[in-house]
């Protein structure tokens, strides 16, 4: 942990040194991703109820689904920029460093752009919150800490696909593309008011739902799938289990990097 802290501190400090660019590029990031809330509260105007979710129900899942994403780009830049490394030959340098090496892959890159979007997503959520005058608890907050935490390692698990096919193709992945920022798209919406194969998709291949919308559902006192309470602690955590896969293909797709010579 001191060296992921350490890591941290250089990269925002040398963020920092350009202030007023920074500046900038936080706000333009605030309001492309105020934009899109914007387009989603305009659809909502529209049409007050999808599936059997209201607008503020809604604005609460495009919250937690923005504040993840942004967490994830935020702090695992590394991984979601990988490509660059095998292109550019700069992961040798990192196989001759006595640090693990995803941790090194992920302490690489930091990018406080990502503010911005963090921002409007914790505003949706605060203003949802606020309409649907949630009773929060000890319990639901520690759900809700939980469900960012996992749903961050999930979508790091996601780059990592990426990442691995970059051993085999320094070519941009376009199909991975799907699950990451096409999931990001979609699952800003409750997944169950999609058809079965993106539900499917969703749930069990990349378990958004399992790991983010099952347990925000509970929240909100409209859980998706009838269960025992305490099961809603547990569903999350598919997204650590996910990220240990990924992160095991990831170290198998390590063994067969051939080095750029370089």
């Amino acid at each position: 942990m001191r060296y992921v802290i350490h890591s941290v501190k250089m990269l925002m400090k040398s963020a920092m040194q350009y202030r007023s660019s920074l500046l900038m590029q936080v706000i333009a990031q605030f309001v492309m991703t105020g934009g899109e809330m914007m387009a989603v509260t305009v659809l909502l105007s529209r049409f007050r109820v999808v599936g059997h979710w209201g607008a503020a129900e809604i604005m609460f899942f495009f919250g937690v689904m923005q504040a993840s994403f942004a967490l994830t780009e935020l702090f695992g830049r590394g991984i979601a920029a990988f490509q660059g490394f095998i292109g550019r030959g700069e992961f040798d340098s990192l196989l001759l460093r006595p640090k693990p090496l995803l941790l090194q892959v992920v302490c690489s890159q930091l990018d406080p752009r990502r503010l911005g979007s963090f921002l409007v997503g914790a505003a949706a959520i605060l203003i949802a919150a606020t309409r649907l005058e949630i009773v929060w608890t000890a319990g639901k907050l520690l759900l809700m800490a939980e469900v960012a935490v996992c749903s961050v390692l999930l979508l790091l698990g996601l780059f990592l696909i990426e990442a691995t096919m970059c051993f085999f193709s320094v070519k941009s992945i376009e199909m991975v593309n799907v699950l990451t920022y096409g999931g990001r798209s979609t699952c800003q919406y409750p997944v169950d008011i999609f058809p079965a194969p993106i539900r499917l998709l969703f749930t069990y291949a990349a378990p958004v739902a399992l790991c983010m919308h099952w347990p925000v559902s509970y929240v909100l006192g409209q859980p998706m799938v009838q269960m025992a309470a305490g099961w809603y602690y547990v569903t999350p955590l598919a997204g650590m289990v996910f990220f240990a896969l990924m992160a095991c293909v990831w170290y198998w797709g390590v063994r067969r990097y051939r080095s750029t010579g370089t």
